[in-house]
């Protein structure tokens, strides 16, 4: 029964991924029938300038949000796991905060000097942000175990990290620095080929080495002892639930900037998709559920009030914050109930 209940799940993730894909493809300032849009893709059509609007501007941009919605997904996946906690998530903790500080402290430097970043080189400084706001969150967990205390600390961790970053984008004296700020509010507008690739194969390496550790998580989400007795060296096993998230947080942060609430809400609704917290299974829910909460939330944010466009980052808060906002209630009478 429960394996149905899976199989149908991923049939209409599926489903709902396809439908997505092809009217983001048709969507836009110019909207072009699902004809068109097929003669484009065949290499057949007549139209050079919608050609170019669909191979150059929108197809990279839908590939990137779909795979860099998966990712920040199953990041945020990794980061419950390790925290024990379903409101716990990258942009929530600060270390998508921590990312976007340290790709932007370093893009206005090399700016400065006339030189640009290339995609290592944001990622690379993207991940030692992550590593750094992640260390400053685990030095909290030490001393505080609460867990709203920690996402409180979490939080000051990323309006910190955020206020540095305005600061530094606001005084910024070049006209291509100062552009940054779309960046810094999140967007997937200006993607290319070259970035679809780059994205691809991070997330590549990193998805498997994530499936490879289904196992131990499943037996970690069982608790520390238990799997102990499992065989699973938890110290190790907690460096790379730590490494995992923070390199995929921040590929997400150094080609789109910070992007709210996916990493906590679409976890969720997975598990309660699926009915299921096993790893092997959720992993790739996670992954697609993130892709099509993304793409959704970038069609709204680049056609709602065209040609003004929406940072991706409101539009994920209005649909992501009210989930978030139901699992507190719901963890909250559910810890009621067991006390009474």
């Amino acid at each position: 029964m429960r394996q149905k209940k899976i199989l149908r799940a991923f049939g209409l993730l599926a489903v709902l991924l396809a439908a997505l894909l092809v009217w983001n493809v048709n969507a836009g300032s110019v909207n072009l029938s699902l004809g068109e849009t097929l003669r484009i893709l065949m290499r057949q059509s007549t139209d050079p300038v919608a050609s170019r609007i669909v191979w150059n501007i929108r197809l990279p941009r839908i590939l990137a949000a779909a795979m860099l919605g998966g990712a920040l997904s199953v990041s945020g996946f990794l980061l419950q796991t390790f925290f024990a906690n379903p409101i716990a998530g990258p942009f929530v903790l600060g270390i998508s905060s921590g990312a976007k500080l340290t790709v932007a402290l370093c893009m206005i430097l090399l700016l400065q000097r006339g030189m640009v970043m290339n995609s290592a080189a944001m990622v690379a400084a993207a991940f030692a942000g992550s590593l750094a706001a992640m260390g400053f969150i685990l030095l909290i967990s030490r001393r505080v175990h609460s867990m709203s205390l920690l996402v409180v600390g979490g939080i000051m961790v990323g309006y910190i990290c955020s206020a540095i970053t305005d600061f530094a984008v606001t005084f910024a004296e070049d006209s291509n620095i100062v552009n940054l700020h779309n960046w810094s509010m999140g967007s997937f507008s200006g993607m290319s080929w070259a970035n679809v690739r780059d994205i691809a194969l991070i997330l590549a390496v990193t998805l498997t080495l994530t499936f490879l550790l289904s196992k131990p998580i499943g037996a970690y989400q069982m608790g520390e002892a238990y799997a102990r007795n499992m065989g699973v060296n938890v110290g190790r096993f907690r460096v790379q639930l730590i490494l995992l998230s923070s390199v995929l947080s921040a590929c997400v942060t150094a080609f789109a900037g910070p992007i709210s609430f996916v990493g906590i809400a679409v976890p969720h609704l997975m598990k309660r998709l699926l009915g299921t917290a096993k790893p092997l299974v959720l992993i790739p829910a996670c992954f697609l559920g993130g892709a099509a909460f993304c793409l959704f939330c970038d069609l709204l944010a680049r056609t709602l009030f065209a040609p003004t466009e929406l940072s991706i980052s409101s539009v994920t808060a209005v649909f992501g914050a009210p989930v978030v906002i139901f699992m507190m209630l719901n963890r909250h009478d559910r810890e009621r109930g067991g006390m009474g």
